[in-house]
């Protein structure tokens, strides 16, 4: 598995180069952003580690200019420690996770390989699934031109399906997607979403799209 991290600061850097790579991964390194933004774009990675904080580019717009060149590798941003504002800025510009500094190597290291697993693939604005289109930026959601509307946990859950479309979800990444990691309630919480979802959905428009496989999790089909 290939990484580029996107770091300033050089001892940080070589450590973390040092242990993703005694877990197998191969770590490229690029000290500034303007560096950072072109190995991504010259290179294919399955997954970019960037810095919020970077000289001659920061980690904003480094994600910003990959995503407008549709380069959906997967990114997780490091930002400061309790900074609300930089979280916030990282998922809105593109990145897919984040880590606030100090960090565990080990929480690191798991995050990653998440992120590797889910893989990178396009993410255009509306995302079709039959007559089904889940528009993200704008929170909406229409079934053969009619407008659903939807909770906004609702329409997290939906989104979640959708960016997999065909696939098989549990229901540990829909916590993920629509919940937070620190979320210690009942998992089953998913299931009652699920159905609400299918009330909205798939009932009043005769579907079925919404698939439970058991002991596995959910799929959307077209």
């Amino acid at each position: 598995m290939r990484v580029l991290l996107v770091e300033d600061e050089k001892r940080l850097a070589d450590l973390l180069k040092g242990g993703l790579a005694g877990e197998g991964f191969a770590v490229d390194v690029a000290h500034d952003g303007r560096e950072g933004l072109w190995m991504a774009g010259e290179n294919p990675y399955d997954v970019i580690v960037l810095d919020v904080m970077l000289p001659r580019m920061n980690g904003y717009t480094v994600c910003s200019r990959l995503r407008d060149a549709e380069n959906w590798t997967p990114i997780l941003m490091l930002t400061a420690k309790d900074g609300e504002h930089d979280e916030a800025e990282a998922l809105d510009t593109g990145a897919d996770d984040f880590l606030s500094k100090p960090f565990s190597y080990v929480v690191l290291s798991a995050r990653l390989r998440a992120l590797v697993r889910r893989g990178g693939r396009a993410r255009p604005a509306s995302i079709r699934v039959g007559d089904l289109v889940v528009d993200p930026a704008g929170l909406r959601c229409h079934r053969g031109g009619v407008e659903v509307s939807l909770t906004p946990k609702e329409f997290a859950v939906l989104h979640g399906l959708a960016r997999r479309q065909g696939e098989v979800v549990s229901k540990g990444e829909l916590l993920a997607q629509a919940w937070d990691f620190a979320y210690d309630g009942d998992p089953n919480i998913v299931e009652v979403y699920v159905s609400a979802l299918r009330r909205k959905i798939d009932a009043p428009f005769g579907r079925s799209s919404l698939v439970t496989v058991r002991g596995a999790g959910y799929r959307l089909e077209a």
